[in-house]
């Protein structure tokens, strides 16, 4: 029985870990409720998430995951903000075609309405990583977007299970029992959000090792975000931009940019360039 409540043991881990769910989730809603802060919100649950997942948000390193969520919520808020508008807008353009698409008649009618659920679904598969991106990564907004979409595809196995764990949460909360509306609202605002984003958290963490970053590695102990280009290969050597080829016409597409080695690689590009004029 001692070794059950052990501070160290995984009992009294797990206890912990909930609470900080409860916590943030807690915050998370209280942080909503203008409605313009909500991608700051949404940008420090899932920077606080991705730690509590990968343990990075002890104590003993002098935070947690409520001190995690409220100093992002502070530093990210201009561009999350502005990610969260840019996306308002997109979901609005979706609501205005699903409008004009179902108010058309017959074969025409039935068609773009499979349009509208592909558009959907591209929609959804690539803005669940807005926001986690915009936590890891110090990237500008056009970067974010592009990389969204793209790190989607190139981690397609996490990013269905990720976008199923968020339906999936939202299915048996509303539709399943439609009659326990009222029970529903009240579990999303204890700790619905921050639940679905620390599950989900682990399938993001997964897609980002695809980009050989790793959170809680020894290399990221100093807990800044991680600069510079996410997916790159030998023609693409931009900070700002993630590029995705074809892993079998070019099989370096997903390292990361080693500042050293590209800086080796462009004087011999150069040197070679001069050779030949020669």
């Amino acid at each position: 029985m001692r070794g059950l409540f052990d501070p160290n043991g995984s009992l009294m881990g797990t206890l912990e870990k909930l609470s900080d769910i409860v916590l943030c989730n807690i915050m998370f809603c209280v942080c909503c409720l203008p409605v313009l802060t909500i991608g700051a919100a949404l940008t420090a649950l899932h920077t606080s998430m991705q730690a509590v997942v990968a343990g990075t948000d002890s104590e003993e390193l002098g935070d947690n995951a409520e001190k995690t969520f409220l100093r992002t919520f502070k530093a990210e808020f201009v561009p999350s903000t502005k990610l969260w508008l840019v996306t308002v807008v997109m979901i609005l353009l979706l609501f205005l075609y699903h409008e004009a698409v179902w108010s058309m008649q017959g074969a025409a009618g039935r068609l773009y309405r499979v349009t509208f659920f592909i558009l959907l679904f591209l929609f959804l598969l690539g803005a669940q990583y807005f926001f986690p991106i915009t936590a890891r990564f110090e990237l500008p907004l056009k970067g974010i977007l592009k990389n969204s979409w793209l790190l989607s595809i190139a981690a397609i196995p996490w990013s269905l299970l990720a976008l199923a764990i968020a339906v999936f949460a939202v299915y048996i909360s509303f539709f399943l029992n439609p009659n326990g509306f009222r029970l529903a609202v009240f579990l999303w605002a204890v700790c619905g959000f921050g639940l679905v984003a620390y599950l989900t958290s682990f399938c993001y963490l997964k897609a980002f090792e695809k980009l050989g970053v790793r959170l809680g590695a020894e290399d990221d102990d100093s807990g800044e975000k991680a600069e510079g280009a996410l997916f790159t290969d030998e023609k693409h050597r931009k900070e700002d931009l993630l590029v995705f080829e074809s892993s079998v016409s070019t099989p370096d597409w997903n390292k990361r940019v080693d500042p050293e080695e590209e800086r080796r690689q462009r004087e011999y590009i150069r040197d070679s360039k001069g050779k030949k004029r020669r």
